[in-house]
C-alpha cells in the first residue's frame, strides 16, 4: 500500500486463480507487477511504457481481446440505467446487463 493507504495491482492481483493476466500499459511495473505474476508461473501481457529503455515481449492478439472486451464494456455503459446503477436489486441490475448485451449482440 502506499502512503495514501490505497492498494496497488501488486496487492490486488497477489492472490488471483487467473493463469493469465491481460492489463494496459499502467500496469508496467516490472518489480511490482510483472516479476511477482511470472514467478509464481502466471502468463502476463501487459504492453510496456514507450519510454522503457528494455523493451518486453508481449502477445498482441491476446491484447487486442482485451480490446474487444473493452469496447463491449464501452458499449454498455452507453445505456443511462446500467452506467448509473439505475436498478435498485442485483438480480434487476443483471437482468439490465443480460437484455442490453442482447441488443448489442443482436446489433
Amino acid at each position: 500500500m502506499d502512503a495514501l493507504g490505497n492498494a496497488g495491482a501488486d496487492v490486488l492481483l497477489k492472490n488471483t486463480l487467473a493463469d493469465l493476466i491481460i492489463a494496459d500499459k499502467a500496469y508496467d511495473a516490472q518489480v511490482r507487477v510483472v516479476d511477482p505474476r511470472m514467478q509464481a508461473g502466471k502468463a502476463v501481457v501487459i504492453p510496456c511504457l514507450s519510454t522503457r529503455k528494455v523493451q518486453r515481449d508481449d502477445d498482441r492478439h491476446l491484447y487486442k481481446a482485451r480490446h474487444l472486451i473493452e469496447n463491449f464494456f464501452a458499449r454498455l455503459k452507453q445505456y443511462r440505467a446500467i452506467a448509473t446503477r439505475y436498478d435498485e436489486t442485483a438480480v434487476s441490475f443483471l437482468a439490465a446487463i443480460h437484455l442490453a448485451a442482447a441488443v448489442n449482440w443482436l446489433n
